[in-house]
């Protein structure tokens, strides 16, 4: 199976989506709606992201086998470290592998309920992403990517230190990271610089979510940690309630940004999706990120 970084290795900058598994048969209809109209697109990769334990887990499991066994999409598996011993993360990432994939975004999870509690990590578990990176490596010829984060981690004391424990996860192993969202294309930017300044070579993605309602625009700032600038409040703070003006200029807005990183040098923007195609769909053909065959 072709990994993530040869996907981004083309010649051409792509995009890749991000989906989370559904909970319920109605969004399972609505998240599959999505993945068979992005198909299309030819996205670099897909990624769903991961519920520790339980139902969760499984759901990942099963929607990410799905797409490597019955899509031409290449599919990429979130994993965390909580609630989990490390025999059981043994065995989900045999799992992954038997089902055959064959890319995994490794991450120490947030604490379930509350993502800024605290951290405790499971007896028997391990307690840093670059552990789990290292698991990854040992049981297969796995493609390894982490998470990064422009703003820094909120439990970081400061920037100079969260690039640090990046630099660590990727030495570790990681083939690539995927940055949080950000507002701005110099939030990214300055985050490459910093691990360049480490004389880490690696590909560095940055997440993007298409800004169409101001619920999008809220979590945007839970994800990121970051409150919203003054540059992107004066492009949007007009359209309050203007539900059609707020998204023509969020899509206007989130267009730029991308351009601006295309032009930067990005191979990838990886576009988190909330399960819906349309508003990516739209950005990616404005970007010229479409295979000639999807128009």
């Amino acid at each position: 199976m072709t990994s993530v970084v040869e996907r981004l290795h083309g010649g051409s900058p792509v995009f890749s989506v991000e989906f989370f598994p559904p909970r319920d048969e109605a969004e399972e209809i609505i998240l599959w709606r999505a993945i068979r109209e992005l198909e299309a697109f030819d996205p670099a990769f897909v990624s769903i992201t991961y519920g520790a334990g339980g139902s969760a887990r499984d759901r990942t499991i099963r929607t990410t086998g799905r797409v490597a066994q019955e899509t031409t999409l290449l599919p990429m598996a979130h994993l965390t470290l909580v609630d989990h011993s490390v025999a059981e993360l043994r065995n989900v990432i045999g799992w992954y592998a038997a089902v055959g994939v064959r890319n995994i975004l490794a991450v120490r999870g947030d604490p379930p309920g509350d993502p800024n509690g605290e951290w405790l990590a499971h007896p028997e578990g391990l307690t840093y992403a670059e552990e789990l990176v290292r698991l990854c490596r040992e049981l297969g010829d796995f493609c390894v990517g982490v998470a990064a984060s422009p703003y820094g981690h909120p439990r970081s004391t400061d920037l100079d230190s969260d690039t640090e424990y990046l630099v660590r996860k990727l030495r570790a192993g990681a083939d690539f990271a995927i940055a949080q969202l950000f507002f701005e294309p110099e939030d990214f930017l300055r985050l490459r610089d910093r691990v360049a300044a480490r004389g880490c070579d690696t590909v560095l993605i940055p997440g993007v979510m298409p800004l169409t309602t101001p619920r999008t625009l809220a979590k945007t700032v839970e994800l990121s940690g970051s409150s919203v600038p003054d540059s992107v409040a004066r492009r949007l703070d007009p359209y309050a309630d203007d539900p059609a003006g707020f998204r023509a200029a969020g899509i206007d807005l989130v267009t730029e940004v991308g351009e601006r990183l295309l032009a930067e040098g990005v191979p990838c923007l990886h576009f988190y999706t909330f399960n819906r195609s349309k508003a990516t769909r739209e950005i990616v053909g404005r970007l010229g990120l479409v295979p000639a065959r999807a128009v």
